[in-house]
């Protein structure tokens, strides 16, 4: 039961977060296109994080894929939490466009990272050479 609610609760903060990346320019993804001189990550960048979140979310929701999308999504919030520890980003990041920094965005990955990594324990048995 445990691990069907964790799945459900990731899958709606995969969904929610990649949702917000289709549209209007993000800030996070102009800061890192900036400072690294790569202008591939807004919006290129930006749009393909948003569409994988969403997949992974997708995945959680359903049984069979459920293992796939632990992967995925532990996968790119492990991706986040590397680029707040790089210059490009940062962990005292502004919560949004113009707004005082905080570590508020870095804390929130490192929770859902942690949550990503019990959810693919939880649902490692559905995965080649690791589970069964």
């Amino acid at each position: 039961m445990v691990r069907h609610i964790l799945a459900v609760l990731l899958a709606a903060a995969l969904i929610f977060f990649g949702v917000q990346k289709f549209g209007a320019e993000n800030f996070i993804f102009e800061r890192i296109a900036e400072r690294s001189g790569i202008s591939l990550f807004e919006p290129g960048v930006r749009v393909l994080t948003g569409l994988l979140e969403v997949t992974a979310g997708l995945m959680l929701i359903l049984p069979r894929t459920r293992s796939y999308g632990a992967v995925l999504g532990t996968a790119l919030v492990a991706g986040a939490i590397f680029f707040h520890l790089t210059p490009w980003l940062g962990i005292h990041t502004p919560a949004s466009a113009g707004g005082e920094e905080s570590i508020g965005l870095f804390m929130t990955a490192v929770t859902v990272f942690a949550l990503s990594l019990a959810n693919l324990f939880l649902n490692r048995t559905g995965l080649p050479l690791i589970g069964r």
